[in-house]
């Protein structure tokens, strides 16, 4: 079929050259997608839900994850991607933008056969102005690997979450939201592998994200760090409404990990104002959603679902996971892992994600290798 112009052409939003069926990048590993958490402030639930689409491998997908007690629900979808981007559906999943930067709806939509399947419909309204994060590159050896650039944003959540013969009310007073944004390259499924996926495996890996919404103030914490400490990302910012953007330092942070694992329990993130005060950021765990698990983020096997891949159109999945046991998830001990939070900050309390991963030897925090753990209690 002729390439021929799409409706998103009709608009003088171009970059380049192109229709805007096209990116800028004939990298298979373009990308652009998004993450939204819902949690309720008691510990009760977290709901992770997400978009992507993949311009060059013809593939846009979506997935929602429902954490409640033990068990996991998920539902993921996948589809041949269409000329119309503004159409953010994927099977029973949808996003809709009914204000940009402002308020959007996530609905997704109940299985007829199984009426205790997770279905949810929500609104997400921002508190705080989006606010960019850092110009996030990755390098593996002489080959750059993630180029992508996100925003992050806090808000409230109104609505109801139906699964497993429960329905929860999601009110604004009992539930924050928060959301990213992010495109550019960034690993997919599928990628070759020799060389990039064994000598240039990472020695260590030490990854730390934290959205935070206060009443009054949105606390932003970025950080990325080699084997050694050395920090290859670095971001602590405040945002308040009507004030300039407030940096934060250079974040240091204590974990207490639960012993034999590198799970996290609670952490103290120590930031400094511009007036050199120093601040602690305080995080307390109240429940986790490994996104390895259900959400399609590395090391998800294939076979499971990951991001990205193709899985002929009209794909959709649904299942139930029993996070009871960890070791029936090897695979998602050497993930990202996503904790609902309750953080205080100068007599304030607040609810957010601690996103956490940390895999291979971390010298700051005295792991040796990738089968290093936190100490067992007594030893």
């Amino acid at each position: 079929m002729p390439d021929r112009p799409i409706a998103l052409d009709e608009y003088p939003i171009h970059q380049v050259p192109l229709s805007m069926r096209h990116v800028a990048t004939g990298d298979r590993n373009a990308y652009d997608r998004c993450i939204f958490h819902v949690m309720d402030h008691a510990g009760r639930a977290l709901l992770i839900a997400g978009l992507g689409v993949y311009p060059n491998t013809g593939v846009i997908d979506a997935y929602a994850t429902l954490r409640l007690g033990d068990r996991l629900h998920a539902v993921r979808a996948s589809d041949a991607l269409g000329d119309d981007r503004l159409a953010l559906t994927v099977g029973p999943l949808t996003i809709t933008v009914e204000e940009p930067l402002a308020r959007l709806r996530l609905t997704c939509a109940a299985d007829p056969g199984d009426p205790d399947g997770l279905a949810y419909d929500l609104t997400w309204t921002a508190t705080f102005p989006a606010t960019w994060e850092p110009h996030h590159t990755q390098y593996r050896g002489d080959r750059l690997l993630l180029d992508g650039r996100r925003f992050v944003q806090a808000g409230t959540c109104t609505g109801t979450v139906r699964a497993a013969g429960r329905e929860l009310a999601v009110t604004a007073g009992e539930w924050t939201g928060t959301r990213d944004r992010s495109w550019g390259v960034r690993p997919i499924a599928g990628e070759d592998g020799g060389r990039a996926a064994e000598e240039l495996r990472p020695e260590g890996f030490h990854w730390l994200w934290c959205p935070v919404r206060f009443d009054d103030r949105f606390v932003m914490v970025i950080v990325q760090e080699d084997a050694d400490g050395h920090r290859t990302l670095n971001e602590a910012t405040m945002v308040r409404d009507g004030a300039r953007d407030t940096q934060l330092g250079w974040p240091h942070t204590d974990i207490r990990y639960r012993p034999g694992s590198r799970h996290p329990e609670s952490a103290v993130i120590h930031l400094t104002d511009p007036a050199r005060t120093p601040l602690e950021l305080t995080a307390e765990i109240l429940t986790s959603s490994p996104l390895a698990v259900g959400a399609g983020y590395p090391p998800a096997s294939v076979e499971d679902w990951q991001h990205g891949t193709w899985r002929g159109r009209s794909w959709t999945d649904r299942r139930s996971y029993d996070l009871s046991d960890p070791a029936a998830h090897p695979l998602a001990a050497y993930g990202v892992t996503d904790h609902a939070a309750r953080f205080t900050l100068d007599g304030r309390t607040g609810y957010g994600i601690f996103e956490h991963g940390s895999f291979g030897r971390h010298d700051p925090s005295g792991f040796t290798g990738y089968d290093s753990v936190a100490p067992e209690a007594g030893r």
